[in-house]
């Protein structure tokens, strides 16, 4: 048998075989030290925020107590697991968790995508830019500050409250006090805050697209709505789906941090999802144990509906995450 002759190319031996990495990698190592302390920095940030915290999922198996340690601590298998479903109040956050992340599916999901297309067809430039930059800003605004600008505006004599007073002739009120608004106030709240900053990634895959396409499409004697189905939405289809692989991970992690500054005692019924309960049990009761399950139980249908929905598409689509 011929040996595999092994040659030098700028310093990295070729077809030394897994022999030839160690020293491969040292050549690399010194002729890009930057990038790899780039990636030195990335990979420490998510070893120390992503990775070692998962070893706290031990208590979910615990009756943890922060004297004894997670070490010391009693192990109790799937009894904080058992407490979580036989509870009272597991029907009401499976309901409202799955009736409040579906809904924003259905709304901000498409929303970026329609605004996306609609700056995309904008041809005065100035314009164009002061609509993207205005409709940006929302995002970079913190949440505290936006759901208190939201409850001002929806407070009785609040800018929405008078012009749906204005509109139905009925009276002006608080509109968070009325359980069957608190749902639309906060998906739209998700929609002024997002629709600017999630269309930036459509915009630049609607840029990526040959306009020698709809030139051609033109000349057929294609319309604007024929070009829209079979060039423009075509030509995104593949950041779509992967956008929404990504977003199917999230349906179940409704935001409690906009939901603790949104809610009150008059829409509880309607508002209390699986995050917030966590957030109740671990900062308030201290039940450590039970909310490390309970949030457990989220991630794992969270990691599940993302799995799922690539498998599916990959099928589908032949487009995937992985």
């Amino acid at each position: 048998m011929k040996k595999k002759q092994k040659k030098k190319v700028q310093g990295y031996i070729i077809g030394g075989g897994i022999k030839a990495v160690p020293h491969n990698l040292k050549v690399d190592i010194r002729r890009n030290k930057m990038l790899y302390v780039f990636l030195a920095v990335i990979l420490a940030y998510f070893i120390i925020f992503n990775y070692v915290p998962m070893f706290g999922l031990v208590m979910a198996f615990e009756k943890y107590t922060p004297v004894k340690g997670i070490f010391g601590s009693k192990f109790v298998g799937l009894k904080n697991f058992q407490t979580f479903f036989n509870g009272p109040f597991v029907g009401r956050l499976m309901r409202n968790t799955i009736y409040i992340g579906v809904l924003d599916l259905l709304v901000n999901f498409p929303a970026p995508i329609i605004f996306a297309l609609l700056l995309n067809e904008m041809k005065q430039k100035a314009f164009k830019k002061i609509v993207q930059t205005t409709s940006y800003l929302p995002y970079f605004i913190s949440s505290v500050v936006a759901m208190g600008m939201v409850l001002n505006f929806c407070k009785a004599g609040g800018v929405i409250s008078n012009a749906l007073r204005f509109l139905t002739g009925g009276v002006s009120e608080n509109l968070l006090n009325i359980p069957s608004w608190f749902r639309p106030v906060y998906i739209l709240s998700g929609t002024w805050q997002g629709i600017g900053y999630g269309a930036i990634i459509y915009l630049a895959a609607l840029s990526a697209i040959d306009q020698e396409l709809y030139d051609a499409a033109k000349v057929d004697g294609a319309g604007y709505w024929r070009q829209c189905w079979h060039i423009t939405l075509p030509g995104i289809m593949p950041t779509i789906i992967m956008m929404f692989i990504m977003r199917m991970g999230t349906v179940f992690s409704v935001g409690a941090d906009k939901i603790l500054l949104l809610y009150n005692a008059a829409n509880y019924e309607v508002s209390d999802v699986i995050n917030t309960y966590v957030y109740r049990l671990g900062l308030e009761q201290m039940d450590y144990s039970l909310s490390t399950a309970v949030g457990l139980f989220n991630s794992l249908i969270g990691t599940t509906l993302l799995l799922t929905s690539n498998k599916i598409l990959k099928k589908l689509t032949d487009t995937s995450m992985f």
